[in-house]
């Protein structure tokens, strides 16, 4: 198996990874029960949003079930948006001996709240086993018997990885809640060498408080970097100007670029605030394909068969300037290219591509006129006051 080199995008890459593309619904539910129910020693989970439903309700009564037989268990939760998680289920979750906090935005109210996100999804298990994407725990991500789940991906992990991640939520836990030097967790060494397994995976951050911006950078690198073709999949697909020069860039450079976005879409005015960029993407002969099974509220993107990056990131202005985001970087030919596949497939089965022609036949002024209206909107405040996103992002 070969690999591309570490300095194609940056030399901060762990080599000692095992990864598998895990795909949203019943799979990672699945694979989340059998990560707590094998946790020997510690888990952490951070994510946005958590219901107590049903989905919610059985990884709940999972992590209780680990915390009883002695698993050290760390759950931080998105103040905001998991603010109508039930006093009861989190009093049952903290009687089980499980560590419970919030992450707090600056300014809440019932209706809006100013400042930044816990956006990222991420599952940590004896430090040895990660799980980085873009589901949150909640029936809209899991296969119902009468629904099927939004399409959604994450990265499963086992490695070096794991380790670093583990003390990234150590670094945010400890953050969180002012904690006293006593209550605070120690970070862990990260092994120097693996298993037998090598891949190329880095962590990637937005924090645009903390001037963490990594992930908008693996972005512009990526289409700066590319030579045959790009895949990219984002829910809510707002890119703004350097992100769009980017593109334009690369496909001027004969760089064959598919986006792949939602169809169906549970934010109507983020839908058509996307429509108004259509214009711009298809005269600068971007492929574009709506996905029509279900709602999209997938994040991942390929190049070239050799790199992929997954994770919360999606390309708009809320996850470049308001959010806490979380990505996974992957440079492993094999791997990208069964990404690829996947991603290729769902265009082939699921999606329609949208053309010039198409587009103008189900366009017209006064439809255009909202749309620009809607984008306006979108510019002006939605990345600071999120209140219309904060159930579906």
């Amino acid at each position: 198996m070969s690999f591309a080199q570490p300095n194609t995008f940056s030399n901060e890459y762990s080599i000692y990874n095992g990864v598998k593309l895990i795909r949203g619904g019943a799979a990672y539910f699945l694979l989340v029960q059998q990560m707590i129910d094998a946790a020997k020693t510690s888990i952490h989970l951070q994510t946005y949003i958590f219901e107590c439903d049903e989905t919610g309700t059985e990884v709940g009564a999972a992590l209780m079930k680990a915390a009883q037989r002695g698993v050290q268990i760390y759950i931080l939760l998105d103040g905001y948006a998991s603010q109508h998680l039930s006093k009861k289920f989190i009093e049952q979750l903290k009687d089980s001996g499980i560590h419970f906090r919030w992450f707090e935005p600056v300014i809440r109210s019932k209706y809006f709240y100013f400042g930044r996100r816990l956006h990222h999804k991420l599952l940590v298990t004896d430090k040895e086993y990660s799980l980085v994407g873009g589901v949150n725990i909640s029936n809209k991500y899991n296969d119902m018997p009468t629904k099927k789940a939004w399409l959604d991906w994450a990265l499963f992990c086992k490695g070096q990885v794991s380790f670093e991640l583990y003390n990234l939520c150590v670094e945010f836990w400890n953050k969180s809640n002012w904690s006293k030097p006593k209550n605070k967790i120690k970070k862990t060494i990260v092994p120097a060498k693996g298993d037998d397994s090598e891949c190329l995976v880095r962590v990637r951050r937005n924090d645009w408080v903390n001037r963490k911006n990594q992930i908008s950078r693996t972005y512009l690198e990526m289409l700066l970097n590319a030579e045959v073709h790009v895949f990219i999949m984002s829910s809510y697909f707002l890119p703004g100007r350097i992100f769009r020069k980017s593109m334009l860039h690369a496909a001027r450079r004969g760089v064959a670029i598919k986006v792949i976005i939602a169809g169906p879409s549970d934010v109507p005015i983020v839908k058509h605030a996307e429509r108004y960029l259509y214009r711009w993407m298809l005269k600068n002969k971007l492929e574009l394909y709506e996905y029509q099974n279900n709602i999209l509220h997938g994040k991942i993107s390929a190049c070239d068969a050799k790199f992929v990056t997954i994770g919360s990131y999606n390309i708009n202005n809320i996850s470049a300037y308001a959010s806490v985001e979380l990505n996974l970087d992957v440079q492993n030919s094999s791997f990208a290219i069964g990404v690829e596949d996947v991603l290729q497939t769902l265009i082939q089965n699921d999606c329609v591509r949208i053309t010039e022609k198409s587009f103008e036949q189900h366009d017209s002024f006064v439809k255009h006129i909202w749309q620009k209206i809607c984008y306006g909107i979108y510019r002006v405040g939605f990345y600071l006051f999120t209140f219309y996103f904060k159930q579906h992002n």
